[in-house]
């Protein structure tokens, strides 16, 4: 395993340089690329029998176990860093337009895309029971903070869209996680369990989430507010972080919601009334560091992962099919509310494409649908959700900050 981990960040590290000096992308897109090209070198070869590269690749990722590195490990760290970040009294001020879009929006386009994709994949003859199709729709459905996060600091975005965007990115996630969580075990489970079951499991992580995250960050506030040493007060940030996402694993409470709290938190009150300049100062530069670092690591694995999707032909067809269907899921749940109750939302009907489009999905997608128990139910849900993730980091990341320039002189022109 540590060789494992040593070789990845070397790879990253390597891809970061040859993006730095030769593509010149935005690094999470151009670290992605270089992996993803490595994949497909991986693949040529296998196939034209040149050499077996993709076996030992597929051996390499596997030891990595890329979901439980993800979910257990790495995603706590960006979330809180994405969340230290976050101007808490804009979100206080938009709290219901962002409550809506990550959890109503989230959950009815999980539905629809579930719906959706069963169709298109009995249309093509593939064999996937509705269960997993809502399985794919539960994990594709919200959009992953990690990446849009990234692209809202290249874009210049008005400053009441960027916090509906970053918002809903942050408190989806764990949304999304508690609803592909309900949906593989109904997929997974010989019973059905009842309606009220659902709902309380889903209330339970939700809401238990929240109120953990509030406590770590309240427990740490104190904690920070009564020292001035920002080598000590940075390793409290630290211990929150892992000390309250293993806790909220062992009382099966949503990490993810957690992290976003604590963060929120921590990165507002916190460094208003429990930081000197100087403890601002290096937080900032520590969890900056731990964002950029980890954020090539996973563009690096997700590139890469692609030597570990193997499907039947035909559900490859499916995958632009897919992509539409999620696209239109989002313009109907979050475009269509949007644009047409502007006013409520408080804002400008003409973002409505940009919300849209701020859809992005990553590594957060990959990882959950890496957790399904193997089989081909599980070949053909990594398969659609790779074709997504891919589509979204290059057509979407790269687009992003000239939609976001063209959405700014629409307004500026209004």
């Amino acid at each position: 395993m540590i060789n494992a981990i040593a070789l990845l960040v070397v790879a990253a590290a390597g891809f970061a340089y040859l993006n730095e000096r030769i593509t010149r992308l935005p690094m999470t897109i151009g670290v992605a690329a270089i992996a993803l090209a490595c994949s497909l070198a991986f693949m040529v070869c296998d196939g034209l029998q040149l050499a077996n590269l993709r076996d030992p690749v597929s051996r390499w990722l596997s030891a990595l176990d890329f979901s439980q590195l993800l979910l257990q490990g790495m995603l706590s760290f960006l979330l809180f860093a994405g969340a230290f970040h976050v101007d808490g009294r804009r979100l206080r001020q938009y709290a219901w337009q962002i409550g809506f879009l990550a959890v109503v929006a989230t959950a009815a386009s999980a539905f629809l895309i579930g719906v959706a994709t069963h169709w298109v994949l009995r249309a093509a003859s593939v064999s996937l029971p509705l269960s997993y199709c809502l399985v794919f729709g539960a994990l594709i459905a919200p959009t992953d903070a990690v990446a849009v996060l990234g692209a809202l600091r290249r874009a210049k975005v008005p400053g009441n869209v960027e916090t509906a965007i970053a918002g809903e990115s942050l408190f989806n996630d764990g949304v999304g996680i508690v609803l592909f969580t309900i949906f593989a075990q109904l997929a997974t489970s010989p019973g059905m369990p009842s309606t009220w079951s659902v709902v309380a499991d889903f209330s339970r992580q939700a809401f238990g989430g929240l109120l953990l995250g509030g406590a770590v960050g309240g427990a740490t506030f104190l904690l920070m507010r009564r020292i001035d040493r920002y080598q000590v007060e940075v390793l409290l940030t630290l211990a929150a972080v892992v000390g309250g996402y293993a806790v909220a694993a062992n009382i099966g409470v949503s990490g993810p919601l957690a992290m976003v709290v604590a963060g929120v938190l921590l990165g507002n009150e916190g460094r208003e009334q429990a930081m000197s300049a100087t403890t601002r100062d290096n937080i900032d530069t520590f969890w900056e560091l731990i964002d950029v670092a980890l954020n090539a690591i996973l563009f690096t694995l997700i590139g890469l992962e692609a030597v570990s999707v193997h499907a039947e032909t035909r559900a490859w067809i499916a995958i632009p099919a897919t992509v539409l269907i999620v696209l239109v899921a989002r313009i109907l749940t979050v475009g269509a509310p949007v644009a047409l109750v502007s006013a409520a939302f408080r804002l400008p009907a003409k973002t409505a494409p940009l919300l849209v489009w701020a859809g992005l999905r990553g590594g957060i997608s990959i990882a959950l649908a890496l957790s399904l128990p193997s089989g081909h139910a599980r070949d053909i849900v990594l398969m659609l959700t790779y074709g997504n993730v891919i589509f979204s980091t290059f057509s979407q990341g790269l687009t992003i900050g000239w939609l976001a320039k063209r959405t700014q002189k629409h307004l500026q022109g209004r």
